[in-house]
């Protein structure tokens, strides 16, 4: 909105600084925080008087978790409120990688809430049918990488290498949504798998959610970098017209996370659920694939896919063995389960998520 104020009346002087993509994503990063903190506590007691009971607790998980009951979930909506309207002031509306991040992450947002949304209901654990939810994950992260292919081609990059590995096209003339079809495979795995990793770390409290501000963190540097013809030749990254704008998302999620942070701190005041895991995932996923760093969101989310990895390595082995290779997964668990106390648990993977991050990002000059 402030752009589009700022070239209709070409405004000058002091209030031009609406038109730079630094000032907007500052301005989206306190917007998202002052109206999380200010939302928080009245948004956690609607929570609670409309669940009652709360977020299901599983009796077979850490005896430890069995005090938590009472602690509402669907937190993850204060977390899309304060990305919404910060998005609403400072998002430039002409951009469509903007666009086809909104979609997906309104959509997981939204698939997140039926899956949260049955659990209390039904005061389970299981909501939704996997099969189902994956199925709806995949049609709207089919929708956005549409989106985002049609702009910035089906061209897949990794790390280390100047020129893009290959196309992820067919070699053949015909519609633009036939010869796109497998890179839009390709990136609703990415998206997909994103938002059920970090969907999977979100088990303990504040675990799920520094991690993704700090991948968020690392995203707004490759995204500023990519969408800059000049630095992304310097660097010899990809360079995508237009993605510097996804700055302005990555740090109002960093916004609206820290306001989250603040009540989801041990002990946890509320849980975001499904509703913000599975959008926060989704985010960074289609983040990720917009700015053709898709290779790069493994190293950057590292610990969102060894949570995942832990999961399928665990069911894998015990369906073919009778036995588990962890205590428990995701390893999170495991990890409690050996003694290690909850915040030891949560700062440690913190550490571990801010290593993998810097990780990421030194891809950027190894090329």
């Amino acid at each position: 909105m402030f752009l589009l104020l700022a070239q209709y009346f070409e405004f000058e002087g002091v209030l031009n600084l609406f038109r730079y993509i630094t000032f907007r994503a500052g301005g989206a990063t306190v917007t998202a925080l002052v109206i999380g903190l200010l939302i928080g506590p009245k948004f956690i007691g609607w929570l609670r008087v409309r669940q009652g009971k709360g977020q299901p607790i599983r009796d077979d998980g850490p005896q430890s978790h069995l005090a938590k009951r009472g602690t509402p979930t669907m937190g993850g909506l204060m977390i899309l409120t304060s990305v919404a309207i910060a998005m609403l002031l400072w998002m430039d509306f002409r951009n469509p990688y903007l666009w086809a991040c909104i979609i997906i992450v309104a959509g997981f947002g939204g698939i997140g809430y039926l899956d949260d949304h049955a659990k209390v209901t039904k005061s389970h654990h299981k909501g939704v049918s996997a099969k189902v939810r994956l199925l709806a994950e995949f049609l709207v992260a089919g929708v956005g990488v549409g989106i985002i292919v049609h702009n910035a081609g089906p061209d897949l990059y990794v790390p280390f290498l100047r020129e893009p590995l290959f196309s992820l096209a067919l070699p053949f003339d015909g519609p633009a949504w036939l010869v796109n079809f497998p890179y839009v495979v390709f990136g609703a795995f990415v998206i997909v798998g994103a938002g059920n990793a970090v969907n999977l770390t979100d088990g303990l409290d504040g675990l799920a959610t520094m991690p993704v501000i700090i991948a968020c963190l690392a995203f707004v540097l490759i995204t500023y970098l990519v969408g800059n013809a000049i630095y992304a030749n310097y660097l010899g990254i990809p360079h995508v017209p237009g993605a510097g704008d996804l700055t302005v998302l990555c740090l109002a999620i960093v916004g609206a996370g820290l306001a989250f942070l603040w009540f989801n701190a041990p002990p946890a005041a509320v849980f975001m659920g499904d509703t913000g895991s599975l959008a926060l995932g989704g985010a960074l996923g289609a983040i990720a694939v917009a700015s053709k760093h898709e290779i790069v969101l493994a190293v950057v989310g590292g610990l969102f896919v060894l949570e995942a990895v832990s999961v399928i390595i665990q069911v894998f082995w015990y369906k073919r063995t009778g036995r588990r290779v962890f205590k428990m997964a995701p390893i999170h668990h495991h990890y409690e389960q050996k003694g290690w106390s909850e915040p030891t648990v949560v700062i440690r993977f913190w550490i571990v998520a801010f290593v993998l991050a810097l990780a990421g990002l030194a891809t950027l000059k190894l090329r």
